[in-house]
């Protein structure tokens, strides 16, 4: 059964090349979430940049998602990833189905540093697919800045 959840890990390109190759998970949209317009105008109102992930819950779980996004992340750093700097880039999970949010509260409620983690776990309140230069960009442009390690990107691949 498939199932949707938006992840937030900082620049999308690199969370969008690295969820992709993780069993389970069986398509993934660039976008961006939980904005207050309509649009991506001006300075994203608030949005941030996420994947918006369609998973087989057969073969994959919310929290073990929520725990290959904190393989690619820094849990500590508000608004920042990487060399990438600002609201847009804060780190979070977001979904429809509250069994999910669940999940990925359990998962940072479990880790001995949980008071630290500063990854946001909210309810998904809206969402803008990202223009399709952003689509799988590093695919197309395998030498565009990413803040996580090519090794950790091609972790999962066969």
């Amino acid at each position: 059964m498939n199932e949707v959840i938006y992840l937030a890990g900082g620049c999308l390109w690199g969370v969008q090349a690295f969820v992709k190759t993780l069993p389970g998970v069986v398509e993934t949209e660039a976008g961006r979430a939980n904005g207050s317009t309509r649009n991506l105008e001006g300075q994203y109102d608030g949005y941030v940049e996420c994947v918006k992930t369609t998973f087989n819950a057969d073969q994959v779980s919310a929290e073990d998602l929520t725990g290959h996004l904190f393989e690619i992340i820094d849990p500590y750093s508000r608004n920042q990833q990487g060399e990438d700097i600002g609201p847009k880039y804060r780190t979070g999970v977001y979904s429809e189905q509250a069994s999910h949010l669940e999940e990925a509260k359990a998962y940072i409620q479990d880790r001995p540093d949980s008071r630290r983690i500063t990854v946001e776990v909210l309810p998904l309140t809206n969402y803008i697919p990202s223009a399709e230069e952003h689509q799988n960009r590093l695919d197309k442009h395998p030498d565009d800045y990413c803040h996580i390690p090519k090794k950790l990107l091609q972790k999962y691949n066969a």
